[in-house]
């Protein structure tokens, strides 16, 4: 339960929460730091600047000038990003409205995301065993022990495992007081010497060995003192543990403190009249210490609050001060600063109306927060006495106690009246309120502890002991939807992504930065978004819910039509088409529902008659097109039902087993012909599910997602793979629609359950996930291109494997930004992430940080085609025995070359075998290699071995020294050779030599040409010739018969 109940000094407001004061934590993004005066003064900026329309509009010019000017304590830089924030259709220019809408978008953003990751999630209130018969005076942890401790009042010890159960119990005493006469006032762990210090109303302090062999035997004795001490508290070096500070409190107002230098080795001295043995008790004087007899400590102490009670005392290392308080208004909370090689301390008074019960200091925030009897949290800078820095309202009675939450930034309070707050320290709010679940006793005395590391807060009241324990969180990432994601669509139009959860709420974010840029929620009241899809120009997109509706928006919230389906009764809508003149929907009652185009004239819609009728045995669970009219639908049973959409009847019908498969009765006898035919050639063609998977398992079967792979049509006429469906048992299954053949099976995800897919536009690259998160991207490029007589059962290359998500996969989406191929996963663990082909995840919609995909390197498409190059050549030496084999994952290391947006994957692959066949160069060099090889089929060339790079073998040695040359005739005489020419020069005639003269040798082809290309062209003039004598004969003969004729 979340409350607000807040109030501070000298406040601002900003957005719904106040601070006073000094900030505690200032926020670096400029819309956090910017009060409700700051806002008025920027709504009166923006209302004095009126646009042509009426409307007051600013260019980006305009409002970093004018609104710096107007707020004063921020830059025009600051104000600059803040309108690039703003203005998320780069139109230029901003308005008021969207400078509101934007600000209330954050802040709820903010809100939501505090609230799902900072609110700690509790176990029921849990009642130990009763064990005490007087009030509990302290709950400590013992670290050495890894057992909890609690003693009360009456001198008894509990001891508690980890698991909470009581282990033993312990009465202490002394042998100077009966233990009817003994009180216990305080008990505190030395964790570094294992053993704990007990206090008591003798005005003494006993300090029990754990690790004795007789249990919990007295060590030291430690008696004399002043007052009796009410509470103790013990640091200790954690960097040197011989460094020790004891400091306790008593009853006349004195802070008093031990420090050790050599705690490790022994915590007093052993006088030499003391009893020998190793169980004896040392019984030492405070005198003794004060006086400085042993060596090993000293005493520092002060005496500010007079003959006030000190209620709590602590030692803060950071601060190398002692901090104590009182119940009293005057010299309430004391800081007594230590002062290097001088004994006495310098305090700092902090004076709090009616005094205070307790305390606790934050040494990374450096703040101190006190338990007041004025039913406030006080959070004070320790160096500024004035006044808080925060002052936390919402408690009804006097605060008992208080406890920060170091890691979390968080703070308990529980006061008086039996009320448990839970505070935000960075936004200073009350997050959480526990009450009612606590004894109903009138008066009572409560101790409170928290175990941070355990998670667990023990409260006492009087002689009961409770406890609270947080769940663990199994991961605290962020999300982006606050219910599990339904449905994820790319719109390439507005560059934008489109995600809706089961909350009936639909989130827009931009692509390239992950901004939340606007929110529909309640779209179909509380009913859950099943699916959702884009109509072709991608300005509206359609909802899909259990309630039985379809949903037409625009962008801006607005619904167009409503489309009826259930006829006002809740259905399972599994998918949404929409094509030129229709809308399909299917899911329901074993159907397709048909919207056309053409009637939608009115807000309410019906559906039309779908003339195929019912052809499927269970539910449609999915549906694929493929122009011009080819509609293929998939059911939960494993049946594959391929539809003319443009007669809207059936034509074929596949199934797992092949002897189900039906076409049209019209074409019944082409296809038994067609099956017996593939019988008598092949027995592997006709499948059995019972050959995969348990027969009783019907969900095995389904069929969850299908996709035609429209950028393979001409090699499907040939009888590749066209069609490719996925479900249960994790498998993945390619089909020929022509030849009604089930081309291969493999499974992707083993010992799962159900999949689901996306595959890109280019068909390359399939995408498929699973039910605990698990992401895998095959590369099926070159996979089923061509029938075999056998079905394929070998999976294609398997490019990366990843986890994006701890829970199911829902929904899979890819999109191309700037040349990269990226993939979209919504998820049941409420998050959408994006992600590359390199597995890395970009981030996920909704976190704090923003992502930049503009400013990042990416993979070019012209690399992408040498890359894909580069896999087919090696593809054909791995079929030909070149190159040895590699793990599954590793095998296309280059075609899946990280599109790196943030962290750059620096290990070289296992693939590489020489720097040159990495460059574009290299590249390029085996590309024209490969299709000179393919022309020239003439030759046959036999192997050279295998040769791993092109200049691999070559050796780089030091250069030899260059001999200098002559210089020529026309270097050393320029003038001779390019100076002007003279007439006479010109007038002589030159005198060319004859042919004859300067011919050495008579022409030959076989001294110019090689062997094997004369070769060649003899064969080629004599088939020629040959060809040319046959047509001559031919030619003769029809001439003779005419002739004859």
């Amino acid at each position: 339960m979340s409350c607000n109940h807040l109030s501070f000094k000298d406040s601002q407001s900003c957005a719904g929460c106040r601070t006073s004061g000094k900030t505690i934590m200032k926020t670096e993004q400029l819309e956090n730091r910017l009060s409700i005066h700051d806002f008025m003064k920027i709504q009166d900026t923006f209302m004095k600047s009126p646009g042509s329309n009426g409307t007051a509009v600013m260019t980006r010019e305009m409002f970093t000038e004018q609104m710096a000017a107007a707020v004063g304590h921020s830059t025009k830089e600051e104000f600059g990003e803040l309108f690039d924030k703003v203005d998320l259709a780069r139109n230029g220019f901003i308005d008021w409205d969207k400078m509101t809408s934007f600000m209330l978008l954050s802040f709820y953003e903010k809100d939501e995301r505090m609230n799902s990751t900072v609110i700690p999630q509790w176990k029921n209130l849990r009642l130990l065993s009763p064990v005490h018969k007087d009030t509990i005076q302290n709950i400590t942890y013992l670290k050495g022990s890894s057992c909890y401790l609690t003693a009360s009042r009456n001198g008894l010890l509990g001891v508690w495992g980890e698991n909470l159960k009581l282990q033993r119990t312990l009465q202490i005493t002394t042998e100077e007081v009966k233990l009817k006469d003994l009180w216990v006032t305080t008990v505190v762990s030395l964790a570094n010497v294992s053993k704990i210090a007990v206090a008591f109303t003798s005005k003494e302090i006993c300090f029990y060995d754990l690790n004795s062999k007789q249990g919990f035997s007295c060590q030291y004795r430690l008696y004399g003192l002043q007052g009796t001490v009410l509470c103790m508290e013990y640091w200790y070096n954690p960097h040197d543990g011989n460094e020790a500070i004891l400091t306790f409190g008593d009853v006349s107002g004195q802070v008093q403190a031990i420090a050790f230098t050599t705690a490790l080795i022994s915590l007093f001295e052993r006088p030499a009249s003391s009893p020998e043995g190793e169980e004896a008790t040392v019984t030492i004087s405070w005198q003794e210490l004060v006086s400085g007899y042993h060596k090993c400590c000293y005493t520092l102490k002060h005496k500010i609050h007079y003959k006030d009670w000190v209620k709590q005392v602590a030692y803060s290392s950071s601060l190398d001060a002692f901090i104590s308080s009182t119940t009293s208004n005057i010299n309430t909370l004391v800081l007594a600063w230590r002062e290097k090689l001088k004994p006495h301390l310098t305090t700092t008074s902090f004076n709090i109306a009616r005094g205070v019960n307790a305390f606790d200091f934050h040494s990374r925030l450096s703040l101190i927060a006190t338990a007041g009897i004025n039913h406030q949290v006080c959070l004070w800078n320790p160096y500024v006495t004035s006044e808080p820095a925060g002052v936390l309202q919402g408690h009804s009675a006097a605060i008992i106690a208080v406890q920060f939450i170091t890691e979390r930034k968080q703070l308990f309070s529980f006061s008086k009246d039996k009320v448990l707050r839970i505070w935000d320290i960075q936004h200073q709010l009350c997050i959480q309120r526990v009450a009612g679940s606590f004894p109903k006793s009138l008066e009572f005395q409560s101790t409170l502890y928290f175990n941070e590391a355990h998670g667990r807060l023990f409260i006492s009241f009087n002689n009961q002991l409770m406890v609270l324990e947080m769940k663990q969180e199994t991961n605290r990432r962020v999300t982006s939807h606050r219910k599990a994601v339904t449905c994820v669509l790319y719109n390439s139009v507005f560059k934008q992504v489109i995600s809706s959860d089961i909350g009936s709420t639909v989130t827009f974010w931009l692509i390239d930065t992950g901004q939340k840029i606007k929110q529909f929620t309640g779209c179909h009241g509380d009913a859950e978004i099943s699916t959702m899809a884009l109509d072709a120009s991608e300005t509206r997109f359609l909802t899909g819910s259990t309630d039985g509706t379809i949903k037409i928006w625009d962008f801006n919230g607005h619904c167009h039509h409503k489309l009826s389906i259930g006829k006002d009764r809740a259905v399972d809508i599994s998918q949404i088409l929409v094509l030129k003149e229709t809308i399909l929907i299917t899911g329901w009652d074993r159907i397709i529902t048909v919207f056309r185009l053409s009637n939608m004239t009115q807000f309410l819609v019906q559906p039309a008659e779908w003339k195929g009728g019912v052809q499927h045995q269970d539910d449609i669970l999915c549906a694929a097109f493929s122009p011009p009219h080819t509609l293929v639908t998939g059911s939960f049973g494993g049946e594959i039902v391929i539809w003319d959409n443009s007669t809207e009847s059936v034509y074929l019908k596949l199934h797992l087993d092949l002897q189900k498969s039906l076409k049209s009765k019209s074409d019944t006898q082409y296809l038994q012909q067609q099956l017996s035919s593939q019988r008598t050639s092949s027995k592997r063609c006709t499948i059995s599910a019972g050959d995969f998977y348990d027969p009783d398992a019907k969900c095995n079967n389904a069929i969850t997602r299908l996709f035609f792979l429209e950028d393979k049509k001409n090699i499907s006429v040939t009888g590749g793979a066209n069609l490719v469906s996925c479900g249960g048992a994790g498998y993945v299954r390619f089909w020929s629609t022509v030849k009604s053949k089930l081309i291969a099976e493999f499974e992707a995800h083993g010992g799962v359950g159900s999949i689901i897919m996306t595959i890109d536009k280019t068909s390359q690259y399939l995408i498929t996930g699973d039910l605990i998160g698990c992401v895998k991207i095959w590369n099926i490029q070159d996979y089923c291109l061509s029938p075999s007589e056998s079905k394929v059962t070998e999976p294609p290359p398997l490019v990366r494997s990843f986890q994006p998500h701890n829970d199911r996969v829902t929904y899979l989406e890819t999109c191309e930004r700037n040349g990269c191929l990226l993939i979209l996963t919504s998820s049941a663990d409420c998050s959408v992430a994006l992600s590359d082909l390199s597995g890395t995840t970009i981030g996920i919609f909704g976190q704090e940080e923003h992502w930049q995909i503009e400013n990042t390197p990416i993979l070019l498409k012209d690399e992408r085609k040498q890359e894909e190059s580069m896999r087919q050549m090696e593809k054909e030496e791995v079929e030909t025995g070149k190159t040895a084999s590699v793990p599954e994952e590793e095998s296309l290391p280059s075609s899946v070359e990280p599109a790196v947006l943030f962290l750059h994957d620096e290990e070289e692959s296992v693939c590489m075998t020489s720097p040159w066949e990495n460059t574009i160069l290299g590249k390029k060099y085996k590309e024209i290699n490969i299709q000179k090889g393919k022309k020239h089929k003439l030759f046959h060339v036999k192997n050279m071995g295998n040769s791993t790079g092109t200049f691999r073998s070559l050796n780089i040695g030091t250069l030899e020294e260059v001999v200098e040359l002559n210089r020529p005739d026309f270097v050393l005489n320029p003038n001779k050779y390019f100076g002007e020419k003279t007439e006479e020069r010109c007038s002589e005639s030159v005198m060319l030599p004859t042919l004859s003269e300067t011919l050495k040798a008579v022409f030959d082809e076989k001294s110019l040409f090689p062997k094997e290309i004369l070769e060649r062209e003899q064969k080629a003039r004599q088939l020629n010739k040959q060809i040319c004598s046959g047509g001559k004969i031919k030619t003769h003969k029809k001439q003779t018969k005419l002739k004859e004729k």
